[in-house]
């Protein structure tokens, strides 16, 4: 199957959509699927490696995201390559310029048009004139509005198909959890030479412990409550590292805060990191923290899980079935909570049961089914969509699909 995805944001730009999106591209065309990124221009992309398989369009910063940006121009292009690469679904990752791009395209060439809603944009409102312009009310209106005529949307979670009903959409919602590459993640000789360089380099001794913290730096993430956290801590400060990785428009106040509040030399900013280096930071960790209930899935939890790493995460629905307080890791309610909760795991050495029962509960969550899944759903759409308008090859994995279910 040709299968077009439309996104706003891809490598190497750093978030769990572009993620997302990079671990569906690699599992579709494991399975023999040719997957075609359409997406907005990046400086820092690779024309040579994405050649073939990645198609930009002229963009334009979005003052209130700046690291993303938004398509201006490129609908006969567009239009040129879905007949050249022959596109049979479509599968759109934004509701904004190249969502509604695929989103047109989907209904003019009578194509199964499927939308995956990854944020939760009710928590980013005060962006948009400090939440003066843009209120949750419309923000459920243009979510309806975009998802209205497709053929099924994506929800992460449980979480989001019930923020997508609230919206009145009422299109099929499947809830499809984006997996994670388990191989990727899980420790092993050869990653432990490289964790061993990386305390080096960040002056962690051998005896500390280290609390990890990775993701976009912006308000709705609540980081500011970790470092009181570790305020809190101050008497044992001597053998805990907090790593702060990641980047984003609060990362200077949080280091104006550690600098503040006295606890700076025991934090480190480590600033965005590279995909393929993510998971040496989650092998230095001891306990992943975060105090975001902004979540739409939380695939950081889930990575932070394959690693080995005890994660304590605020209490959120988005992590109910993943995060079960004391069993597959800790959870607190409220930020002043979070302090004695972490004085008490940094003491514990009764954490192996945790990590054990963490990568049981996250087997289901792995990449290979996160494919597999996606992969049933193109092809029961494509199936509901009138055969006729597909291609051979198409109809005939179809028919071979529906032979396979009787």
């Amino acid at each position: 199957m040709n299968i077009g995805i439309f996104t706003d944001t891809y490598f190497p730009q750093i978030s769990g959509v572009a993620s997302s999106i990079a671990t569906l591209e690699k599992e579709l065309s494991a399975r023999g699927h040719r997957v075609y990124i359409f997406t907005s221009t990046d400086k820092a992309a690779d024309p040579e490696q994405e050649e073939g398989k990645v198609f930009r369009f002229s963009s334009l910063a979005v003052g209130f995201v700046p690291e993303r940006r938004l398509a201006y121009a490129g609908i006969r292009r567009a239009t040129k390559l879905m007949k050249e690469l022959n596109i049979e679904i479509v599968h759109t990752h934004t509701e904004f310029t190249m969502g509604c791009l695929g989103k047109h395209l989907a209904h003019k060439c009578k194509l199964p048009h499927i939308h995956t809603y990854h944020t939760m944009y009710e928590d980013y409102v005060h962006y948009i004139a400090r939440g003066k312009l843009l209120s949750p009310k419309m923000v459920g209106r243009l979510t309806k509005w975009f998802c209205r005529g497709a053929d099924a949307v994506i929800a992460p979670t449980e979480k989001v198909k019930t923020y997508l009903r609230r919206y009145k959409v009422s299109e099929p919602i499947y809830v499809i959890p984006t997996g994670v590459s388990v191989k990727q993640f899980k420790r092993s000789e050869a990653s432990l030479v490289d964790v061993l360089a990386l305390r080096k380099k960040l002056a962690i001794n051998e005896s500390d412990k280290v609390i990890i913290s990775i993701g976009r730096m912006a308000e709705e993430k609540n980081m500011e409550a970790l470092l009181y956290a570790i305020k809190s801590l101050e008497s044992e400060l001597d053998h805990v590292k907090t790593m702060m990785v990641g980047d984003g428009p609060v990362r200077k106040s949080l280091e104006a805060l550690a600098v503040s509040l006295g606890i700076s030399e025991h934090v480190r900013f480590t600033g965005a990191v590279e995909w393929n280096q993510i998971h040496h930071y989650y092998h230095l960790g001891d306990l992943f923290v975060s105090a975001s209930t902004t979540e739409a899935q939380g695939l950081t939890y889930i990575e932070a899980m394959a690693s080995g790493c005890i994660v304590v995460a605020k209490s959120d629905p988005s992590i109910k079935r993943i995060v079960l307080d004391g069993t597959t890791g800790f959870v607190f309610k409220e930020d002043e909570d979070l302090g004695p909760l972490l004085r008490r795991l940094l003491h514990s050495s009764h954490l192996s049961k945790v990590r054990k029962a963490a990568k049981k509960q996250i087997q289901p969550l792995t990449a290979e089914a996160f494919g597999a899944k996606v992969e049933q759903t193109y092809f029961e759409l494509a199936k509901n969509k009138k055969i006729e308008n597909s291609s051979p090859k198409l109809r005939q994995a179809i028919l071979y699909r529906k032979e396979q279910s009787l």
